[in-house]
């Protein structure tokens, strides 16, 4: 699983039968200094959450599966909405 800042949606006027009703988004990977991780990449929302939020993704055959239909073409699904985020770090003498 990794945080993701919601930055734009997808419109896509043919898809697989089983994505119609599933909105995508495109998601920007965080790290834990809330920097950009990696390229945007494209998510199935499943929480109804907006741009400009953070989301909770997950990826693989574990994003299929938090969809309705669980055996759907997807690599990544939001599955959280992120209200806070506290990082603490270890303190190194």
């Amino acid at each position: 699983m990794f945080v993701a800042e919601i930055i734009g949606t997808v419109v896509a006027t043919e898809k697989d039968p089983n994505l119609l009703g599933i909105t995508l988004l495109i998601v920007q990977p965080l790290d834990e200094e809330r920097l950009p991780k990696g390229s945007p990449i494209v998510a199935a929302d499943t929480v109804g959450i907006g741009v400009g939020e953070l989301g909770l993704c997950t990826g693989g055959r574990e994003a299929a599966m938090a969809l309705p239909k669980p055996f759907v073409p997807v690599d990544c699904a939001v599955v959280g909405i992120v209200d806070n985020l506290d990082v603490e770090r270890e303190k190194i003498s």
